[in-house]
């Protein structure tokens, strides 16, 4: 698994940090997304790696 961000669709809910704060933060600046952890190993942080990318109200997260 590898995590996503498009910084430039992002809108800044905020829904990825919710959802997952060990993988996700905003940035001061913009309230942007930053992704603290591309590359989950932890079973739980995989999941809530993909509800944050099906929670996210602009579609700026992705998973390969």
């Amino acid at each position: 698994m590898r995590i996503h961000a498009d910084r430039t669709v992002c809108v800044g809910s905020g829904m990825c940090a919710l959802t997952a704060p060990t993988l996700f933060d905003q940035d001061d600046a913009e309230g942007r997304v930053s992704v603290l952890d591309a590359t989950p190993a932890d079973e739980t942080d995989r999941e809530a790696a993909r509800d944050a990318v099906d929670l996210c109200p602009a579609g700026a997260l992705s998973i390969e």
